[in-house]
């Protein structure tokens, strides 16, 4: 079993509450926007991370990190990219491929809108954490973590946390 904690959008932000929860994690998941890499330095130093650039993310990001991220844990196929839209609705950019070759769980980030939603077309989970980061228009600041055991998805949980 390994417990996964997704955030995204952080735009430069971290902070002490945050590496709180990343400490319970066995691995982290950054679904793009990161910002400055210090973000992702200091989850680094503290667990592994699996993640993508975000249509902020500058060079150095963009070096590290790829746009779309498909791998393997556990039993669950994972799809991680920044803009992905959602069911019925996917990015024109992933939308070929998300039909011929779908994920059981396809994760994006951008919106700054926290949604977790079965596609039943192509029977996948979907998952956007929401935005970490203080900056944007939302108010409430989010992520996601659950477990993944062998092919299942389980013990989802909403962290949220004031803007300011």
């Amino acid at each position: 079993m390994k417990k996964i904690l997704l955030l995204s959008d952080t735009h430069s932000y971290i902070d002490a509450a945050i590496l709180k929860y990343v400490k319970q994690a066995d691995e982290v998941w950054h679904a793009g926007d990161i910002g400055n890499l210090e973000v992702t330095d200091e989850i680094k130093k503290l667990k592994p991370l699996r993640g993508v650039y975000g249509n902020i993310d500058d060079d150095k990001a963009r070096l590290e990190f790829p746009e779309n991220n498909r791998f393997m844990c556990e039993g669950v196929a994972v799809w991680i990219t920044h803009i992905g839209g959602y069911p019925n609705k996917y990015d024109l950019r992933i939308r070929e491929e998300i039909q011929k070759n779908p994920p059981k769980l396809f994760i994006c980030g951008h919106s700054h809108i926290l949604k977790v939603m079965p596609d039943k077309k192509l029977n996948l989970l979907h998952m956007n954490p929401g935005a970490i980061g203080k900056h944007g228009f939302h108010n409430v600041r989010t992520m996601l973590r659950f477990t993944i055991s062998g092919d299942t998805i389980a013990n989802l949980e909403v962290i949220e946390f004031p803007k300011h």
